[in-house]
């Protein structure tokens, strides 16, 4: 997979595997490198930006996950970044969970079931 990151402005594209990128993310979770994309219905969307799931649930989510439950695309406002998407079961809930790389954080865009 290829992953976009965004480092002081600078763009570097590398062959990223699925195991690096929820390494990383599971590392941002754990040193608090979180932020919010703003959206109209974050109540809704952004269960971690509202505070009715905690970074270490998200981490455990992303943290269980298997390859063939992710996949990326282009962000619809800058296709120069990669958006990472998960889609799987925990807890008796399906869960999505999407973000993307702004160094030194991930930017959550959706966590919800």
């Amino acid at each position: 997979m290829y992953a976009i990151w965004r480092t002081f402005g600078v763009r570097m594209e590398c062959l990223v595997g699925y195991k690096e990128i929820k390494r990383q993310v599971i590392y941002c979770l754990n040193k608090g490198y979180v932020s919010h994309e703003q959206r109209n219905d974050i109540d809704v969307k952004n269960l971690l930006a509202i505070g009715q799931v905690s970074l270490d649930e998200v981490a455990e989510i992303i943290g269980r996950s298997r390859g063939n439950e992710y996949s990326s695309s282009p962000h619809y406002f800058d296709d120069r970044i990669t958006v990472h998407i998960i889609k799987t079961r925990l807890g008796g809930h399906s869960w999505y969970v999407k973000w993307y790389f702004v160094e030194p954080n991930s930017v959550f865009i959706s966590v919800h079931h």
